[in-house]
């Protein structure tokens, strides 16, 4: 059986690893360039590949194909594909059927990283053989051919769900649902819903579905569809047939045959959004029987996520926050929300079709200044112009630190927290938050 991957990143190389492991005949193509150490990596294992471009015969042979998350529908070689009626498949729908580990997976449009690794920092921290993968950590593939683990905990996004088919998640969690990647669907938000159920595809009554009990979106849907796996819905407020809520400042989960509560004030995420993060955590953690005062720990002791409402220095009394996986509109509103001080706020990079209405009101009400960071700003001059007392534009990050440092007085806090894409001007909204830090440290 010949298979092709597309994709040479860490999600195509540990498919291909996966498969050459499995006996298959393997190519990997890659538009782009290929980093060094994946080009060793495909030597090591005597997998042929190419880069800056695709061989359309040798990808029109395959058997199988899979796709990394990044390529779009939309893509020649896609096209041609379905209109032969290749099989296209995710990697995490591959390395699925070469796995019995149970399989914990997190989707939503916010809160996805946080939660994934809250919930590995709880199972590694009681002594359980988990480990992180998806959007985070190295790829299930890769490890389910080369280090296996009793526990997957895995952060998926709508496009690696896309790709999957007969996989199953033992536990499903979907933390929210707002608009995001509307380019990538059409601009239709119900394509990007129905991306995001397949989470809950093949799940049996054995199986623990998590999700936001408030999320007008999820409830709509829960309506129209028949899903057989145990229901856990959480929120805020107590209300009949939630397994969490919040009671008199305590957290309270109560969920197969096991109870569990802790102060708020004692959870090290701060915010009401990381509130529903840590109830997801914390069902996970009971069905998956750890001690409460495992989980306690856990909680108390969890460090967070690197770009995700990150401090990184105070400069004459000036906070500057890292937020730069702040890549949708939802996210930045979350971000606001927490801040108690005026903010002067970074916003820009590639638009993914946003609706920024979400957030004007936040922004009205909270900040002193906008700094569009971008090559083309115009959609965002468009809307908030004339909304906040200053708007300006930058072409790199250190001309917008230098300018949100030159808005801010004292007391202020200046936020990168973007709502967008960061690939016109950065690699990755790691990239971008790297550089945001570098260029506070230099002030």
């Amino acid at each position: 059986m010949k298979i092709v991957v597309l994709g040479a990143g860490e999600s195509g190389v540990g498919s291909a690893i996966l498969a050459k492991v499995k006996g298959f005949e393997v190519f990997v193509s890659d538009k782009s360039e290929i980093k060094e150490k994946y080009k060793k990596e495909l030597n090591d294992y005597s997998i042929e590949w190419e880069e800056k471009q695709h061989t359309e015969s040798r990808i029109l042979a395959a058997d199988e194909v899979i796709k990394s998350p990044g390529i779009p529908e939309k893509a020649p070689i896609i096209k041609l594909l379905r209109e032969k009626g290749t099989p296209i498949i995710s990697e995490i729908e591959f390395a699925g059927r070469y796995s019995h580990s149970k399989m914990i997976c997190i989707t939503g449009s916010n809160g996805k990283t946080t939660t994934t690794t809250l919930i590995h920092h709880v199972l590694t921290k009681a002594g359980l053989d988990a480990s992180l993968a998806g959007n985070v950590g190295f790829s299930l593939a890769r490890q389910v051919a080369i280090d296996p683990h009793d526990y997957y905990v895995i952060e998926l996004s709508s496009f690696q769900l896309d790709g999957m088919y007969d996989f199953k998640a033992d536990i499903a969690i979907l933390l929210n649902i707002t608009p995001d990647h509307l380019d990538r669907y059409e601009y239709k938000f119900q394509n990007y819903i129905d991306s995001k159920f397949r989470i809950v595809q093949n799940m049996t009554e054995n199986d623990y579905f998590i999700y936001w009990n408030d999320d007008p979106v999820i409830q709509k849907e829960l309506a129209k569809r028949d899903i057989r796996a145990t229901k856990c819905p959480f929120a805020l407020e107590k209300k009949e047939g939630l397994v969490a809520y919040v009671e008199n400042e305590l957290l309270k989960i109560k969920v197969k045959d096991s109870e569990f509560d802790m102060e708020l004030n004692k959870l090290s995420l701060k915010g009401q959004h990381n509130v529903y993060n840590s109830m997801a955590a914390g069902i996970t953690s009971c069905i998956s029987g750890i001690k409460k005062e495992s989980i306690r720990e856990s909680f108390s002791d969890f460090r967070g996520v690197e770009h995700r409402l990150e401090p990184v220095a105070k400069v004459r009394n000036v906070l500057f926050v890292n937020d730069s996986k702040a890549t949708n509109v939802n996210s930045c509103w979350y971000a606001l929300q927490c801040m108690k001080t005026p903010v002067v706020l970074i916003l820009g990079g590639t638009d993914k079709g946003n609706d920024y209405t979400e957030i004007e009101d936040l922004v009205k009400e909270k900040v002193r200044a906008i700094v569009c960071l971008g090559v083309d700003n115009a959609k965002l001059h468009a809307f908030f112009d004339g909304k906040v007392p200053a708007i300006s534009d930058a072409l790199s990050m250190k001309e917008a630190v230098d300018k949100c440092f030159a808005y801010a007085q004292k007391g202020d806090t200046v936020l990168l927290s973007p709502c967008c894409a960061s690939f016109d001007l950065f690699q990755s909204y790691e990239d971008r938050g790297r550089q945001f830090k570098e260029q506070v440290r230099n002030l």
